[in-house]
């Protein structure tokens, strides 16, 4: 979807800013403004600004600023979109229809995360198996306990070519081909199967932690150690960061962001007990 600059400024000029920030935030009165205790970062003496006339905020202590939509994805956590539809709908505007293709490709990906989500509870059920005892020490050697395994949803791809295939064959052959966990031969004839066979699987989370791809790391000999999804309608590797839905809220109060090498990194600083970390999905 495309919004005009005309309509976002007729967007913010409908809105009163300290009526955004209000509910969240406890603003006192200064003249013609408003002030607080910034949101963005722990102080005691008020340096943050609400401006509703200029239809902006800004903190002089840690140069936090931006408009009533800003506020609701920084302070918030909202994607870009669902500000916007906040906004708009408290301001009786429309927001304007999407191009029918975009809303295609939209309704496509949100039955694909559905696709996705039995995916990892059915690999998280595999490493809590019978089969998942070698997985399972692994993890222990490497000091992952059974909480960490939890919160970052690790699972187990079995070494089968059609472990998965037979297991999830509801969700139907070809929504598994599209999401990148099938393989189909591009010659006619030949069977789809299993992309990830005898890995840990790590899913990897958008911002809004739906899952939308795997990193699967090899338990026994082969080649490539790490195996990550394709690019799909849902996952753009170069666009995407590992444990970014975790990492995002808590970037916004550290006011910084570790980005590390891979899956392992990012369990690790967790394990040191750093909360705003994230990872590039690994070579």
């Amino acid at each position: 979807m495309t919004l005009s600059p005309q309509w976002l400024d007729e967007l913010r000029a409908r809105t009163v800013l300290s009526a955004v920030i209000a509910p969240t935030v406890k603003l006192l009165r200064a003249g013609r403004e408003w002030k607080a205790c910034c949101p963005f970062h722990n102080e005691k003496t008020p340096s943050f600004t609400v401006n509703d006339d200029k239809g902006f905020y800004h903190c002089f202590g840690c140069g936090a600023h931006g408009d009533a939509i800003r506020f609701l994805t920084d302070n918030r956590g909202m994607p870009f979109m669902d500000a916007v539809k906040e906004l708009a709908g408290k301001a009786g505007m429309e927001v304007p229809a999407p191009d029918p293709k975009a809303q295609e490709r939209a309704e496509r990906a949100a039955s694909l995360t559905d696709v996705m989500a039995s995916v990892a509870a059915w690999y998280v059920e595999q490493l809590n198996g019978l089969g998942g005892t070698d997985a399972r020490e692994y993890l222990k050697r490497r000091g992952i306990d059974a909480a960490a395994q939890q919160r970052f949803g690790l699972g187990l791809a079995p070494d089968n070519r059609t472990a998965l295939k037979r297991a999830l064959d509801k969700l139907g052959e070809d929504r598994l081909v599209e999401t990148g966990m099938l393989i189909k031969p591009e010659e006619g004839g030949k069977e789809s199967y299993d992309r990830f066979r005898g890995r840990l699987m790590f899913p990897i989370r958008d911002a809004r932690s739906r899952v939308i791809a795997f990193g699967g790391r090899i338990l026994g000999e082969g080649e490539p150690k790490y195996l990550n999804s394709p690019d799909t309608i849902l996952f753009d590797k170069g666009r995407t960061l590992y444990n970014i839905d975790r990492a995002g809220p808590a970037s916004r109060t550290a006011k910084r962001l570790i980005v590390v090498e891979g899956y392992m990194d990012v369990i690790g600083l967790d394990r040191a007990g750093i909360a705003a970390r994230a990872g590039r999905p690994s070579a």
